[in-house]
């Protein structure tokens, strides 16, 4: 999810401090996240971030159906 956050502030050009006021967090925790220190950004913590970029989040969960392979995560 992080991955999905910082391509998107980079496509629309967003600096660190503008997505900390979208986010609603202070700027060094911005870039704590993007360079990858995860510890105080919960999976809900990073879906509302996204939400706030104004992305759609689904989240799907459905029995695994194969019997070769097993069960996987896919995020797009």
């Amino acid at each position: 999810m992080a991955f999905k956050i910082d391509g998107i502030l980079k496509r629309r050009r967003l600096k660190q401090v503008e997505a900390a006021e979208i986010f609603g967090v202070r700027q060094p925790d911005v870039s704590k996240m993007l360079r990858g220190d995860f510890r105080q950004f919960s999976v809900g913590r990073l879906l509302r971030f996204l939400v706030a970029l104004d992305q759609d989040v689904e989240i799907v969960i459905r029995p695994h159906r194969g019997r070769a392979d097993g069960a996987v995560l896919h995020v797009a």
